[in-house]
Formats: C-alpha cells, sequence, structure tokens
C-alpha cells in the first residue's frame, strides 16, 4: 500500500504545470523535470516524473489505469473479499454438525 505523500496537493499541482510550461526550453524532458524538481524543492525528479505520468495517465494522454478507476477497483475487491468471508459463514452455518446440509433435498 502507498503511504500517503509528504506534498500538498497543489504543490504537485503546480509542479505538473511547470514541467509542461517548460518543457520546450530545455533539451529533454528528463532536465526540465530536474531543473523544475529543484526550483520547487522536490527531493527527487524521479517523485515529479511519477506525478507527470499519473496527471497524463488521468488527462487521456497516455494509456493507463486512471486515479479514479484505480479507487474503484480497490474498492470493488474489499467489497468482493467482504461477500467471500460472509458467504463462508453462511456455508458454515448450514452444515450441522455431522458435516450434512440442514436443507431437505
Amino acid at each position: 500500500m502507498a503511504l500517503p505523500s509528504s506534498y500538498p496537493v497543489e504543490l504537485r499541482k503546480r509542479a505538473v504545470r511547470m514541467v509542461a510550461e517548460v518543457r520546450g526550453d530545455y533539451p529533454n524532458e528528463s532536465a526540465a523535470l530536474r531543473a523544475v524538481a529543484q526550483k520547487l524543492g522536490i527531493g527527487s525528479a524521479e517523485t515529479l516524473r511519477n506525478w507527470v505520468k499519473r496527471d497524463e495517465v488521468d488527462s487521456g494522454q497516455r494509456p493507463g489505469t486512471t486515479t479514479e478507476e484505480s479507487a474503484q477497483i480497490k474498492a470493488m475487491k474489499k467489497e468482493i473479499a467482504e461477500l467471500k468471508r460472509a458467504n463462508d459463514i453462511l456455508k458454515a452455518a448450514a452444515l450441522d454438525s455431522t458435516g450434512q446440509s440442514n436443507s431437505a433435498g
């Protein structure tokens, strides 16, 4: 499970915008990322690169699972696990002490 970011959301958004704005001023994206990260006091250009990638996926510019879709998948997996546990409890309750089903049939 990922830890919450120590950087405020507004800083992350600003950094991503800045990379998009200055990308053409540098010979490559890595140089732009390093410059913006240093300017804003972000510990690693790789951290900023991840934010840019996430923004590109969320905005549809890059293929991948969006943040919203990831949250939905996580919630569905949790619900499935809860339903499986409930189903196991119901199955166990339906059996008597000899292991036979309580239902007639």
